[in-house]
């Protein structure tokens, strides 16, 4: 599509005053980080617009979003659990009963904010809103961050109006005519970033004339990633012109932050990065899992990347992610199991090489889609017409 036919008028958004929207999902900051984004750009079009958020209970979603300025209701769903160990029998044991009493509050919760639209985002609260939502009318749209779709969207495909994504041939898993290619939302403090090196070292205490690695572990960090940080203390000691940001994940803090690498005068071991446009600002390499929010980031912002897709997920859909990058030259790929001997030394052999760097800067630029959320937005808008 043209710019022109991409975007909408803004004086077409005028006509939906009273417009109301719940937008469902979350579990990972993954599905929650692109939820913020499109109601982002769902209220910069239209202010009037009210927005409900719907997660799970005890997930990070109930904290995240009010944070971003937006209600949340909680559901009691939890997921059905794959691996057979005795814990996971007795939750799935439950969770028919869980499931039952989430699609009698997420009636409850469509009845009463009477929604004209409903979006799903992925994780373990969209598949019961969007269900009760669609058995009374309400149009729904879900947004597909990963290139390998999850269960919980793949059954909603059937049903929704429209499914937004970020990867190609998607349509071997939804139906071709309601497939719109926006690509994943992006925060825009991250894409719209005009933060320089300089500050954003000076933020995290870095020395601002070394190259700069951020380590990205995911929202609740990565075993593997920082078991490669720890058995690699020789190497980050040696090559000491070099500097590491380390997030290694609230749950891993205490475990890592008194490991002699964690102590080293080169690297910098966080919990958890609350402001990634400084982050990013901050890094000549990324060292990544590979999410589909963590891509997209890197895509928009343009940035050399070594990607370590989690095995730990349905489908390996990481791996696929991953993939779509490096097939286009755009990101070096590490695979969990050898992390632990390549992971860094990989990271300080690209960092060191200004041009294959500066390539895979450039081509990962190519690839993104910082208009996502708006787009994505403007389907919305037509749902609720």
């Amino acid at each position: 599509r043209t710019l022109a036919v991409a975007q909408t008028s803004e004086a077409q958004f005028k006509n939906y005053k009273n417009m109301k929207i719940i937008i469902s999902g979350g579990g990972t900051g993954g599905h929650i980080f692109p939820a913020i984004a499109i109601a982002d750009a769902i209220k910069t079009k239209n202010p009037s617009a009210e927005i409900l958020f719907v997660g799970a209970e005890g997930k990070m979603e109930m904290e995240r979003v009010p944070k971003a300025g937006y209600e949340i209701i909680g559901l009691p769903v939890a997921g059905f659990q794959r691996s057979l160990s005795f814990e996971n029998i007795k939750r799935n044991l439950i969770f028919p009963f869980k499931l039952i009493k989430s699609l009698l509050k997420a009636r409850k919760i469509v009845k009463d904010f009477k929604p004209d639209a409903v979006v799903g985002v992925g994780g373990y609260a969209s598949g019961p809103i969007l269900r009760v939502a669609m058995s009374l009318g309400i149009k729904g749209l879900i947004q597909e961050q990963n290139s390998y779709a999850g269960v919980t969207n793949k059954l909603l495909g059937k049903n929704v109006e429209k499914i937004c994504v970020a990867y190609d041939n998607m349509e071997r898993f939804f139906p071709m005519q309601k497939l719109v290619f926006t690509g994943n939302p992006v925060r825009r403090d991250v894409w719209d970033n005009k933060i320089t090196a300089k500050e954003a070292r000076a933020f995290y205490g870095l020395d601002e004339n070394k190259k700069t690695i951020v380590l990205i572990g995911g929202s609740l960090g990565a075993r593997t990633m920082n078991q490669a940080m720890r058995d690699n203390f020789e190497t980050i000691k040696e090559n000491d012109d070099i500097q590491i940001l380390w997030q290694c994940g609230k749950i891993y803090i205490e475990e890592y932050e008194k490991t002699e690498t964690a102590l080293l005068p080169n690297v910098k071991i966080t919990a958890f990065l609350e402001k990634m446009d400084m982050a990013y600002a901050a890094a000549d390499l990324v060292i990544s899992r590979a999410g589909a929010l963590s891509i997209s980031e890197i895509c928009a912002i343009g940035k050399a990347s070594v990607l370590v897709p989690s095995p730990n997920v349905s489908e390996d859909h990481q791996t696929k992610n991953a993939m779509s990058l490096v097939n286009k030259n755009a990101a070096i790929m590490v695979k969990d199991s050898d992390a632990k001997y390549n992971m860094i030394k990989t990271a300080i052999q690209l960092v060191n090489n200004e041009q294959l760097s500066g390539n895979l800067s450039a081509n990962a630029k190519s690839l993104g889609k910082p208009n996502a959320a708006n787009d994505i937005a403007e389907e919305i808008f037509k749902l609720s017409k």
